[in-house]
């Protein structure tokens, strides 16, 4: 029993990571070290595991790489018709088909609880995140997050839904829409700049600044493409398979 005690003080020391430190001002407070890498694509096909953490290993680059070999590629589509309203309220809980769905949290909230560490949430609510520390794959930095900075740390979806609809969404339902704008795999919280200089863009136009997830988000990338059968354009295709060493 003296054992277990020691380790469950071990645990709640390691835990006990300060979330408000120094956001008293304008801008998150980042620390160079990070929490937690997170996990890789190739281990989290579903995505209900958080992070996004690089792959190094000679066997893991192969399966990156034999995994974006599966890949169709097509021409982009119009855009004409897209609205992000096209793909449901933002947010949305009411979705049928992927993980976190009908828990009564938004999609928003979901994701920064299964990323975030030291999570705080809004008195009465079981729901609403209103602080954490979280580490952010794009820029490779530790953020420490409150409800007052909200857009410095955003979703992104890894396969742009105005991408998704030139390449086959908008021939969709409602419904299958509603899922890809919702589902865990294709969902990271980033950095806000980050996210907003990405736009629509594919793996040819942008990537991540953290050169070490460039492999893994490109697998992400692809498994969100996979699991909902759209293909890529040729040249993002052609990059996602040199980020893996292709």
């Amino acid at each position: 029993m003296p054992a277990r005690r020691t380790a469950v003080s071990v645990a709640a020391l390691l835990l006990a990571v300060p979330v408000l430190a120094g956001c008293a001002g304008g801008s998150p407070t980042q620390d160079p070290v990070p929490l937690s890498l997170g996990t890789s694509p190739l281990a989290n096909p579903d995505g209900t595991r958080p992070g996004l953490a690089p792959i190094t290993s000679d066997a893991d680059l192969r399966a990156a790489s034999a995994l974006i070999a599966k890949l169709k590629t097509a021409p982009a589509g119009p855009r004409t018709g897209y609205d992000r309203d096209q793909f449901g309220p933002a947010w949305t809980d009411n979705v049928d088909g992927v993980p976190l769905a009908h828990n009564n949290c938004d999609t928003r909230d979901d994701l920064l609880a299964r990323d975030g560490s030291s999570v705080q949430r809004k008195a009465g609510s079981s729901c609403v995140v209103t602080g954490m520390s979280i580490y952010d794959p794009y820029t490779g930095r530790t953020v420490h997050w409150t409800k007052q900075q909200a857009t410095s740390i955003q979703i992104d979806h890894v396969m742009p839904l105005s991408y998704d609809w030139q390449m086959g969404a908008a021939k969709w339902d409602k419904g299958k829409r509603l899922q890809i704008a919702n589902d865990p795999l294709n969902l990271i919280p980033a950095d806000g700049s980050q996210n907003a200089s990405k736009g629509d863009s594919g793996p040819a136009s942008w990537l991540p600044a953290n050169e070490a997830v460039r492999c893994s988000y490109a697998v992400r990338f692809a498994q969100v493409a996979l699991k909902y059968q759209l293909p890529v354009t040729a040249a993002d295709k052609k990059s996602m398979v040199r980020l893996c060493g292709g």
